[in-house]
């Protein structure tokens, strides 16, 4: 039911613009109208599976898509903003003699922002790379391959992490040698997962999106798994966040002065925080492991640069990212989360 309010916030969105493209209110009031809207998409979901103890899948999948909301609605406003402003410099002048598509610098519409809140995209802007057709046959194909693999994360799920983890014990609580041995185990079972995961999602869910849509982008991943540096896997991964995160927060961080280190270190704050929210609130356990997982990859990243630019063309830091990645990191978390969840549930029952 609160998935089904999200496109409320969306709307309110496209008024405030409206009213400002208009000048009916001050810039001021419409990027503070644009704070609430924005927080309350966040806030709104929080409070719904906070509220009535929803299941851990359901909560995970409504904050997911109230994060992607809360991106969208950032750059919807970001954006707008910043045609508003090439459009006064038009008018008073400024810009005279230049080349500027007036596709560009039109103001939303419901269509474009419907368009924009359906794409696989982060970043909004007027007009997007369209395809003339959609391939019909390339889409069933896709959805198969979708089914079958989301059938085999299920099965992976069943018959290999479930036994180990219902047989450990908390890494931070019990043995050490165990909390390693569990880890060790639960490490190809997580990747796997985790990859099955990925390909689903990046390679044919916004695959399948965009050829609906006919959206002509598809550039939503490069070849992370070859990263040499924490860096180029942060930068490869997710294209879609990437933009939207150099967009919205590196950028605007420079251009307001602010030093490269920092800019990367606000972009791996708010990055943390969307994590923790996406996994801390379904679960209900507010223990900061996600956001610390992610903070953690900034001496990471640090540590990779450097020894990438003191030995050229080795792949010791490709190496340190699949061991924190896949033998170290995505395990420890699961065992985590899996053995909080259930001594939640075990105190709530008592």
């Amino acid at each position: 039911m609160c998935c089904l309010t999200l496109p409320i916030f969306p709307l309110a969105a496209l008024m405030d613009e409206k009213l400002s493209q208009r000048k009916l209110i001050d810039e001021n009031v419409s990027i503070l109208i644009h704070i609430i809207i924005t927080t309350s998409v966040i806030v709104y979901p929080v409070v719904v599976i906070l509220k009535c103890e929803s299941a851990v899948l359901s909560g995970f999948v409504l904050m997911f898509i109230a994060s992607i909301t809360w991106l969208k609605l950032v750059s919807f406003a970001h954006t707008n903003y910043d045609i508003r402003v090439l459009s006064k410099s038009i008018e008073k002048g400024a810009s005279h003699g230049s080349s500027i598509d007036e596709d560009n610098i039109k103001g939303p519409t419901i269509k474009s922002l419907v368009y924009f809140m359906l794409a696989p995209t982060l970043c909004y802007q007027p007009s997007y790379p369209r395809t003339s057709f959609i391939r019909k046959g390339w889409v069933i194909r896709q959805l198969i391959k979708c089914l079958v693999f989301t059938g085999l994360m299920g099965f992976i799920i069943e018959q290999y992490i479930n036994p180990i983890v219902q047989n450990s014990k908390h890494p931070l609580k019990g043995n050490f040698l165990d909390a390693i041995e569990r880890v060790l185990k639960l490490s190809v079972p997580t990747l796997y997962v985790w990859l099955c995961m990925f390909y689903c999602f990046f390679h044919l869910w916004l695959n399948i999106l965009a050829e609906l849509l006919c959206f002509g982008d598809r550039e939503f991943y490069k070849d992370w798994w070859n990263a040499k540096t924490v860096e180029e896997y942060w930068r490869m991964w997710n294209m879609p966040v990437h933009k939207w995160i150099v967009r919205h927060i590196y950028f605007p961080c420079i251009r307001n002065g602010l030093s490269k280190g920092v800019a990367i270190l606000i972009s791996f704050l708010v990055s943390a925080v969307f994590h923790e929210l996406c996994i801390a609130v379904p679960c209900h356990i507010f223990k900061l492991w996600a956001f610390s997982g992610i903070m953690f990859q900034i001496p990471l990243l640090f540590l990779t640069k450097y020894l990438q630019d003191k030995f050229k063309n080795t792949m010791v830091g490709n190496m340190i990212f699949w061991f924190f990645f896949s033998i170290l990191g995505q395990p420890m978390c699961v065992l985590l989360y899996y053995h909080d969840v259930m001594n939640r549930q075990a105190r709530t029952i008592v």
